[in-house]
């Protein structure tokens, strides 16, 4: 194995995401913690959206959104998962594929609080991924909530977060000639050591 230098360089692929992440934010002009987000539903049909990372930490990537949301359902289901986060600003990208828990603890109690009020309150209005009649209907419902909950809102039992824990992180940076570079760390089992291999553009 090829010692590996310069952004692929280190021994903890979560370390490099964190590295990665960090130049992102200050290139990138939108959301440089996006990722496309994948999922099975329960006939196998793949389904993507874009959602917010929210954190890098030392075994895991951790998002939030509505437990009663399409995602959330297929996530548990499946225990299962795969996202991507792609910077356009740094020609680099993050692919991981792992097992799914969820955060739904004082992590997740923290992070809401983090939140503004409004969206603190949204979160309680939207009943996502579920049809609606019309914005007017949604808007009504976000005025209820305020109305009920008021300027210190707790977090809904049906909000939270979720961990992947990853089997497989590949770290990819683009090449001249499209004579890419690619890392990928591949482990068996959570508690394996890493292998990492460089593979053909």
């Amino acid at each position: 194995m090829e010692n590996r230098t310069g952004k692929f360089a280190g021994s903890d692929p979560f370390v490099i995401a964190r590295d990665w992440l960090a130049e992102a934010e200050t290139s990138e002009p939108n959301d440089p913690n996006a990722i496309a987000l994948s999922t099975v539903d329960s006939d196998g049909l793949p389904n993507v959206r874009m959602v917010l990372l929210k954190g890098v930490d030392p075994d895991s990537f951790v998002f939030y959104t509505n437990y009663e949301s399409a995602k959330a359902g297929e996530l548990d289901a499946a225990g299962k998962a795969a996202f991507v986060l792609h910077w356009k600003s740094l020609r680099r990208q993050i692919r991981v594929r792992g097992l799914v828990t969820r955060e739904d603890g004082p992590a997740a109690d923290a992070y809401y609080r983090s939140r503004s009020l409004k969206s603190r309150l949204g979160a309680w209005a939207s009943r996502q991924s579920r049809p609606l009649a019309n914005r007017a209907a949604l808007m009504a419902e976000v005025a209820k909530v305020t109305a009920t909950h008021g300027t210190n809102p707790e977090r809904p039992p049906f909000w939270g977060g979720y961990r992947i824990a990853p089997l497989e992180i590949e770290f990819w940076a683009d090449g001249d000639f499209r004579l890419h570079d690619r890392f990928v760390w591949r482990r068996a089992q959570l508690s394996d050591d890493w292998s990492v291999t460089r593979l053909n553009p």
